[in-house]
């Protein structure tokens, strides 16, 4: 519980038409929130539930406080109040630290006192894991990684050799860092691996999104920067470097050597081809397949949006003959102007 008037302050906000020492137990939906809850004000299609809110006060813009029936908290970026008041209830992590008795933990490993390994984890030689970590359920962390101060795995994370961890990282359900990369060789038909020597660096505070893959570099290594959000399901592979603070909607996939500028956002479904460059604040809808270079910031699409399936056959039949059409349109192009 928090008073309505500390959490204006922690947040940001300022606070108006509301007790400073109102109650406040938690964070809501418009429809949901109560007299003990706050709820926040975003998006303009929401322009109803506002009207009839029954929050104690919602997190709003300035420009929008006008439409609220109730008390507000003011902040320029609502949706960043909204992120910062639910981490105020956000239920703490338990953890206790130790060694769970079902885990195996090489002798030969570099472990502070106050990290915390759960049951069915696998710690191997040559590991190094600094205070304040937790190892959820079932982790396997490979010989010769470093898990630095305060970072969290938690179920069925996979940490493979050569994997290096900054600071106060997350890592969901299922995640794997450091397999191998898919490199083949072809000898007259026949698919021969190529070895995978290198590693994955990453940042401090990168968060992890469940069932997510990063591949470890074939020579050097995979470079996931400072403060980078990936989704679930996201498939990045080896010798991939992305800049700091770039954030990475679920399933999309990211070819070998591709680098990633810092700052990009790139939606859910993206398709990016290898040994490519994209500059930093390249913003990328979902959907969308990459096949070259982007060196300007800016946003960019791909992909035919949803339409009626008859109209869609009929535009792709037409699409395969846009050649075609050029062709012709030169042509009468250039007989327009000779016959001027």
């Amino acid at each position: 519980m928090i008073s309505l008037a500390e959490l204006a302050t922690k947040i940001g906000a300022q606070l108006k038409g509301a007790s400073p020492d109102l109650p406040i137990v938690g964070i809501s939906t418009l429809t949901r929130a109560n007299r003990q809850e706050v709820s926040f004000f975003s998006n303009g299609l929401y322009h109803k539930e506002l009207a009839q809110t029954q929050a104690a006060a919602v997190i709003i813009a300035s420009k929008d406080q006008h439409l609220c029936p109730v008390p507000t908290l003011l902040l320029d970026n609502p949706y960043l109040g909204y992120a910062r008041a639910a981490a105020l209830f956000e239920p703490a992590l338990l953890k206790t630290p130790g060694i769970h008795l079902t885990a195996w933990v090489s002798p030969a490993t570099k472990i502070d006192s106050t990290v915390s390994i759960g049951p069915q984890a696998v710690i191997e030689a040559g590991v190094i894991i600094e205070k304040e970590v937790t190892i959820g359920p079932g982790c396997v962390i490979e010989s010769g990684v470093t898990i630095a101060e305060g970072c969290q795995l938690r179920a069925q994370v996979m940490l493979c050799r050569g994997t290096r961890l900054g600071q106060r990282v997350l890592i969901h359900p299922g995640a794997v860092v450091g397999a191998d990369g898919f490199g083949l060789a072809n000898d007259n038909g026949i698919w021969i691996k190529v070895p995978h020597l290198g590693g994955v660096i990453i940042g401090d505070e990168v968060e992890i999104g469940a069932n997510t893959t990063i591949d470890k570099g074939s020579l050097g290594d995979t470079v996931i920067g400072r403060g980078v959000k990936l989704d679930n399901q996201i498939q990045i592979g080896h010798n991939v470097e992305i800049g700091e603070h770039t954030a990475i909607a679920g399933c999309v996939g990211i070819a070998g050597s591709t680098r990633i500028g810092r700052h990009c956002m790139i939606g859910g479904g993206v398709g990016i081809v290898g040994h490519i460059e994209l500059a930093d604040y390249v913003h990328i809808t979902g959907g969308s397949v990459i096949l070259q270079s982007i060196l300007e910031p800016g946003l960019y699409s791909s992909g035919t949006p949803l339409q009626l399936s008859r109209r869609w056959q009929r535009n792709y039949h037409r699409f395969k003959q846009l050649d075609e059409i050029a062709h012709r349109l030169q042509s009468l192009e250039q007989l327009l102007n000779l016959n001027q």
